[in-house]
């Protein structure tokens, strides 16, 4: 980690590869990775963001992650992945516009986000609109899409990219400090 150098935060829908890339970019940089997820769980003596939800409720999952968010982001140089909601917990928004980080949304369409669940071990991704977490990936992009594209400073479209494509956009947008 260097002292002045912002964070990355990598933002977008579940299965864009924000934990992925991040925990890539962080070996290949030599940088810290926070996954904000595992911190939510932890503050919430929670083993996983479902556990969270399901025991205490969305609101207070909602407000650890707002203040886990404050709390990350005074330490430097990190890669941090934002849980897929966390833009939109309250004061989030403002929290991540204020501050002091390369902002990077990594949007899928949700036939590619589909696909990629379809693929992934998704028993501990809670359900958020009362439907199962593949058919309610257009609902969720229809309600997120535009305040991520709002708040980032790049988007990286990952539909049919390959994973090392999108790493190395990420570090060439890290490198270049936006």
């Amino acid at each position: 980690m260097r002292t002045g150098t912002p964070n990355l935060i990598l933002i977008g829908l579940r299965a864009s590869g924000k934990s992925t890339l991040g925990k890539l970019m962080s070996q290949r940089l030599g940088r810290d990775f926070i996954d904000l997820d595992d911190v939510v769980a932890e503050r919430m003596s929670a083993s996983g963001p479902g556990e969270a939800i399901e025991r205490d409720g969305i609101d207070a999952f909602r407000s650890a992650e707002t203040e886990s968010l404050r709390s990350v982001l005074k330490t430097p140089g990190q890669i941090i992945a934002l849980g897929g909601g966390t833009p939109t917990a309250p004061g989030a928004a403002d929290v991540l516009r204020g501050s002091h980080a390369i902002i990077v949304y990594l949007r899928g369409t949700p036939e590619e986000l589909r696909e990629r669940l379809t693929r992934s071990d998704n028993t501990d991704r809670p359900t958020l609109v009362g439907d199962d977490v593949l058919s309610e990936v257009q609902t969720l992009f229809g309600q997120r899409d535009e305040l991520y594209r709002e708040i980032a400073h790049s988007i990286i479209h990952i539909d049919g990219v390959r994973e090392e494509s999108v790493l190395q956009a990420l570090i060439a947008l890290d490198t270049a400090g936006m």
